[in-house]
């Protein structure tokens, strides 16, 4: 039989989804494109924002709708919190955030007998960490390598702790072994990924720390590079600092969690840390990776939050100089507290907050990008646009380079000559 896969959200639904076609394929089945006629359809969902979940219907009923005989099924954290209006929508199996491997099976099951299937559990009793194959079945030239699942930080904004249970961590040996199966397959780039991978290890005996498995796994596959997934800022002191400068293969890349700028908002978004924790990271990280790039993510108009409050958090985002930045208007999550939270922004303030902070982290990513004219990078080709080439540095800058042939899962050192389109514009050495 054939099956596809559509997938939103995170870099861990991503890995999970690779997983699951490897699974099905191992059990001789083959994966097809969205687009064409296949048995099954399977849209890997993501919850993190109202948004995601408008998002999520949409595909499941433009799916149901334009294929009426296939069977349709859905997972992820969408269906881990709201399973009944899957079955609204014409879901014939509707799976969670776990159990990927008894979901392959009631999928191949269900596309055979059409009978409807659910695979579901407790998140917040989840204990183990679920093992599944790494690396993807398509050419890529970057993988994703899974080391950790769950959350515990309730923040209250969010609903991923309750959609993903506790931490789980996979213990050291099953990460090096499977980054070492990464690099046998030729790819030249790791991704370490997690819902929050600086809590690997704390449900581990011994409770190992974070520093601990990237000297491991850096140390097991020296030829590939190996990049972070988000980090929460806490974890970067400079005893850390001075472990990861030694790791010459560990790409000096930072998505250090920030959520707002201002000290008020994130005591009422139960952030774990102040505006001055989070700067010492960010100068820290700068003190030992001078050309690093440290980017993160902004919530603008969180309930209650004031002019004044936004202001602060845009004096706080100048201070820090980041590299780029995803910005989000605060959207409402039912089950969270701060949906019950007073002083909900309308539509217009959250558009114009965006807009504004968009503005500033448009700046920043221009003076970040312009201060690395003229430095020399080795580049990770990934794909071909038009007459260039294009792939990532170490520390993630987008580098277009004019070439005459395929570049592709090739490393490239580059001098830097400039902006171009979304990125820089090099030279090939």
């Amino acid at each position: 039989m054939k099956f596809s896969f559509y997938t939103l959200g995170c870099k861990v639904n991503q890995y999970e989804t690779q997983a699951m076609e490897q699974l099905l394929v191992r059990m001789g089945h083959e994966i097809g494109d969205f687009q064409e006629k296949c048995d099954g359809y399977i849209i890997n969902t993501c919850s993190v924002t109202a948004v995601a979940d408008r998002k999520n219907r949409t595909v499941i009923r433009r799916c149901r709708r334009e294929n009426p005989e296939a069977i349709v099924a859905v997972c992820g954290c969408y269906s881990q919190h709201d399973p009944e209006d899957l079955w609204k929508l014409g879901a014939d199996l509707v799976g969670g955030s776990g159990k990927r491997e008894e979901f392959v099976l009631s999928l191949v099951a269900a596309a055979q007998d059409k009978q409807h299937r659910q695979v579901l559990d407790a998140a917040l009793k989840r204990r183990e960490f679920e093992v599944l194959p790494a690396g993807g079945l398509e050419e890529r030239t970057r993988a994703m390598l899974k080391v950790q699942d769950g959350c515990v930080n309730f923040c209250s904004y969010c609903i991923i702790p309750y959609t993903r249970g506790p931490v789980r961590s996979a213990p050291l040996e099953l990460a090096v072994r499977q980054a070492k199966e990464l690099a046998e397959k030729g790819y030249k780039e790791i991704v370490v990924t997690g819902i929050e991978i600086a809590s690997w290890g704390v449900d581990l005996p011994g409770k190992p720390t974070l520093d601990v498995l990237l000297e491991a796994v850096c140390q097991a596959v020296p030829r590939l590079r190996v990049r972070l997934g988000s980090l929460e800022p806490r974890i970067i002191t400079r005893e850390f600092c001075e472990k990861m400068a030694k790791l010459s293969n560990l790409c000096p890349h930072f998505h250090l969690s920030m959520q707002s700028g201002c000290d008020t908002v994130l005591r009422r978004m139960k952030r774990k840390y102040d505006t001055a924790r989070y700067l010492e990271s960010v100068t820290l990280l700068q003190e030992f990776f001078p050309d690093c790039a440290v980017t993160t993510d902004m919530i603008v108009a969180f309930p209650g939050e004031t002019e004044e409050e936004f202001e602060a958090s845009l004096a706080f985002i100048r201070k820090c100089g980041f590299a780029d930045m995803h910005i989000f208007p605060y959207s409402r999550r039912p089950g969270t507290p701060a949906d019950k939270m007073p002083m909900q922004h309308p539509n217009a303030v959250k558009e114009d907050r965006s807009r504004r902070a968009i503005a500033v982290a448009a700046q920043l990513k221009q003076a970040w990008e312009e201060a690395r004219i003229g430095n020399l990078q080795e580049v990770l080709f990934e794909e071909t646009d038009g007459e260039f080439a294009v792939g990532h540095a170490p520390n993630y800058a987008k580098i277009y380079a004019r070439v005459n042939k395929s570049m592709h899962n090739q490393l490239a050192n580059v001098r830097i000559t400039g902006r171009h389109a979304d990125g820089l514009l090099g030279e090939l050495i």
